[in-house]
C-alpha cells in the first residue's frame, strides 16, 4: 500500500451530507492499508460570504486581516471532516496550513509557497492517523496567515504531495480531468492523460481548476 493525498473542493464538502460522503471515501482508502492525507477547501459559498462580510466593514479590507478571515473557511471544513472520520471509529486530526509549516512569501491574497516542512504530518502518519489539512493557506516568515489565491487548495494538495513524496495525489471536483484550458470556455480544450507534479503545481499556482479522480504518480 502507499501514501495517498486526496483533495476535495468546495462542492464536494458543500454540506454535512457531502462531508460524510467524503469521510466514507477517505476511510475506505485508509482501510485498504494506505496512509492518507486529505486537503480540503472551504464549503461551497463560504469564501464568497466571508469576502462579502469583510466588505461590509470596509470596501477595501486590509489584506492581512482578510487572509486571516478567509482561512477560517478551510479550517471549518477540516475540523468537521476530522470529526466525522473520528465518529466512524478511525483516528483523524485536522491541521491548519501553519501547523503543516506551509511557508510562503508576504503576498497576502496571492502568496507563493517557499517551503513545506512536513515532519509533523509524517509523525502523525507513522501513528496511522488520517491527516486532514486546511488547503489554500500557509504562513509568512513572521507567522502571519496567508492565502494562496485562486486555485489555492489545489496548489496546497500538489505541493504537500510533492513534499511528502506521495505515491499519488487525487483531486476531486466536478470535471472529468485536467484540460489544456477550461472546456466550458474553450470547446477545443484537450484532456491531458498524464501530468507531472511539477506541471500540475505550476498550473494550480496560476489558478487552473483541476480534476476529478485523476492520479499523479511520483514513481
Amino acid at each position: 500500500m502507499g501514501l495517498i493525498v486526496q483533495k476535495y473542493g468546495g462542492t464536494s464538502v458543500a454540506n454535512l451530507e457531502r462531508i460524510q460522503n467524503v469521510a466514507r471515501r477517505v476511510v475506505r482508502t485508509y482501510r485498504q492499508g494506505n496512509d492518507v492525507v486529505v486537503i480540503v477547501s472551504a464549503m461551497a459559498g463560504v469564501t464568497d460570504g466571508l469576502i462579502h462580510l469583510a466588505k461590509q466593514v470596509n470596501e477595501t479590507p486590509d489584506k492581512r486581516e482578510l487572509d486571516a478571515l478567509l482561512a477560517t473557511g478551510e479550517q471549518t471544513t477540516a475540523a468537521l471532516l476530522a470529526m466525522v472520520i473520528r465518529s466512524m471509529g478511525q483516528p483523524a486530526l485536522s491541521l491548519m496550513g501553519f501547523q503543516v509549516e506551509v511557508r510562503t512569501d508576504f503576498c497576502y491574497g496571492n502568496a507563493r509557497i517557499q517551503d513545506i516542512r512536513v515532519d509533523r504530518v509524517r509523525s502523525l502518519l507513522a501513528d496511522r492517523a488520517i491527516v486532514v489539512v486546511a488547503g489554500f493557506q500557509g504562513c509568512d516568515p513572521e507567522g502571519n496567515i496567508t492565502t494562496l489565491g485562486r486555485g489555492g487548495s489545489d496548489t496546497s494538495a500538489v505541493a504537500i504531495a510533492a513534499a511528502l513524496k506521495a505515491d499519488s495525489c487525487e483531486i476531486y471536483t466536478d470535471v472529468t480531468g485536467v484540460f489544456t484550458a477550461d472546456p466550458n470556455v474553450v470547446p477545443k480544450a484537450r484532456k491531458i492523460d498524464r501530468i507531472s507534479y511539477e506541471e500540475m503545481l505550476e498550473m494550480a499556482s496560476i489558478g487552473a481548476k483541476v480534476c476529478r479522480s485523476v492520479r499523479w504518480s511520483s514513481r
